[in-house]
């Protein structure tokens, strides 16, 4: 792409709908389709919007589920010069009518299948696009038109909005900008060698920034997007017989799911020789577990990347191309391309190497902020400590870290999961990784009883581990005043619509 890009349409434009028109671009329950007609119906899609409400550089919630649907929906919304909002549309409604009330759309994209819930949540249905007119073999609209509109856009004007879990209850629309969604998008493409032969296992859901770059990677490289029912995610079999049904060799998962499958040995029974390139996000990847998956793939790329939905999909990356013992952490690595990270101690002084402290960002990658929230934003983005000359922000992620000695920057926890007890500070994330060591553990959580002082471990495993077992096990890594004194075995560990353990309702639930 030319260094002088602005909008990211321009990645459809000049990339996969020139490269290559009549590829597949989609695959979903409902069909397949090619850039040819996903172009032909997101302009219509845009034309739509446009014929609604002429409206520029404003949010557009999507209502719809994960799908083509949806696709040509977030492309269409671009061609309109607005940005996209999609929404989890099994939300909880009190959870939804906020992002809504928040965002005051003046147009909603949806299906005819959803008026009833809209309305339900207080949208009018004058306000509504049905995607599904626009899926037509017909040009209906002007392209002409649509372009002059574009070059209205500038690089520092919204691309989406994501919403991340807000503390008053309210979810926080995250403002990311076509700039910041660029510069990322390059780097990867470079840096991770994406070249549009990539067919990717698409499981991230649509309101999460794995989804930009996997966007991003159909647009432009012509990448092809197949898309994963997401009511695979609870049946890790089935997810695993899914992708070595289809020629899928990409895929950008959290690593809960990856862990499940690594649990009950699926690689070993069901072969995924087509996978050559492995991204995660989102979460820790246990490293016995990342092992377990390097085992059966030992050709495939595997990459960590790192980063709060408000710095665009990562801020670092890890390519794992060194062996690792099982109890070893991994790190999250390296700054992408134009990122610095400042790791900042409570001095707000740079740290030395192997001093931990809050992991901080500066660069355009930075998101606008949170709409419609200013005061929050205030809270998140601020002047840079570090530099007393002129106004420059930086992101105060709340995640702990350290620079080793090669150079790489390790992750250790959120800062509010570090708790003193017993007079000692303690990062959960450190008792949760020795407790992944013991034999039988699939999945664990731990969180920190403030009433009673103390730490509580969930666990998920076939059967409970008697405590003793557990305190002779953690012997070896922890000292004793980091033993959980509650245990509480599950058969199943609750999730949350990423996939990840739900570690809110845990909490929730120690009081």
């Amino acid at each position: 792409m030319s260094l002088m890009q602005i909008n990211v349409i321009d990645y459809f434009e000049q990339g996969a709908l020139v490269r290559c028109p009549d590829k597949l671009a989609v695959k979903d329950a409902s069909g397949e389709y090619t850039f040819r007609q996903l172009g032909r119906f997101a302009r219509n899609c845009a034309a739509l919007i446009l014929a609604r409400k002429e409206i520029m550089r404003k949010p557009v919630p999507v209502f719809l589920p994960k799908s083509a649907q949806n696709i040509i929906a977030n492309i269409g919304i671009m061609y309109s010069g607005n940005a996209y909002a999609n929404l989890d549309i099994k939300s909880p409604p009190q959870r939804l009518k906020g992002m809504l009330d928040n965002l005051a759309p003046e147009v909603v994209v949806t299906s005819r299948a959803h008026i009833a819930t809209l309305q339900d949540l207080g949208i009018a249905e004058s306000l509504l696009v049905f995607v599904e007119d626009a899926m037509v073999e017909r040009d209906q609209h002007d392209h002409a038109l649509l372009m002059r509109r574009l070059e209205a856009i500038i690089d520092t004007d919204p691309y989406c909005f994501i919403h991340t879990s807000g503390s008053t209850g309210i979810p926080k629309g995250v403002a990311l900008h076509h700039r910041c969604t660029i510069d990322f998008v390059d780097w990867a493409f470079d840096r991770l060698r994406l070249d549009g032969s990539e067919v990717m296992g698409s499981l991230a859901p649509i309101y999460f920034d794995a989804y930009t770059l996997e966007l991003c990677m159909l647009m432009s490289k012509g990448s092809t997007m197949i898309v994963v029912p997401d009511t695979l995610t609870t049946f890790p079999i089935k997810l695993v017989e899914f992708v070595a049904a289809n020629p899928i060799n990409f895929i950008f998962w959290v690593p809960t799911i990856m862990v499940n499958i690594a649990n009950q040995d699926l690689l070993a029974r069901i072969k995924l020789e087509r996978l050559t390139k492995v991204f995660f996000i989102g979460e820790v990847f246990p490293t016995k577990h990342l092992n377990y998956w390097r085992r059966h793939l030992p050709t495939a790329m595997f990459v960590n990347l790192y980063g709060p939905i408000e710095i665009t999909v990562a801020c670092t990356y890890y390519i794992v191309e060194r062996e690792f013992q099982d109890d070893e952490k991994l790190p999250v690595g390296f700054p992408c391309r134009n990122t610095e990270i400042l790791i900042l101690n409570e001095q707000n002084k740079l740290s030395a190497v192997g001093e931990q402290g809050e992991i901080c960002v500066r660069g355009s990658s930075l998101a606008l902020g949170y709409y419609n929230n200013p005061e929050r934003t205030a809270k998140g983005f601020v002047q840079n400590p570090l530099n007393p000359h002129y106004p420059e922000w930086i992101y105060r992620t709340g995640d702990l870290g350290f620079w080793n000695e090669r150079g790489e920057i390790m992750f250790l926890g959120r800062r509010d999961f570090q708790i003193k007890h017993q007079g000692y500070r303690i990062e959960l994330g450190e008792i949760e990784h020795a407790v992944l060591q013991v034999p039988g553990i699939r999945n664990c959580c731990v969180v920190y009883n403030q009433t009673q002082r103390e730490i509580t471990l969930f666990y998920e495993s076939d059967a409970a581990v008697p405590p003793a077992k557990m305190r002779e096990h953690l012997s070896s890594s922890l000292p004793k005043y980091m033993f959980p004194t509650v245990l509480n075995w599950m058969e199943q560990m609750p999730r949350n619509p990423n996939g990840k353990i739900d570690r809110a309702k845990l909490v929730a639930s120690v009081g």
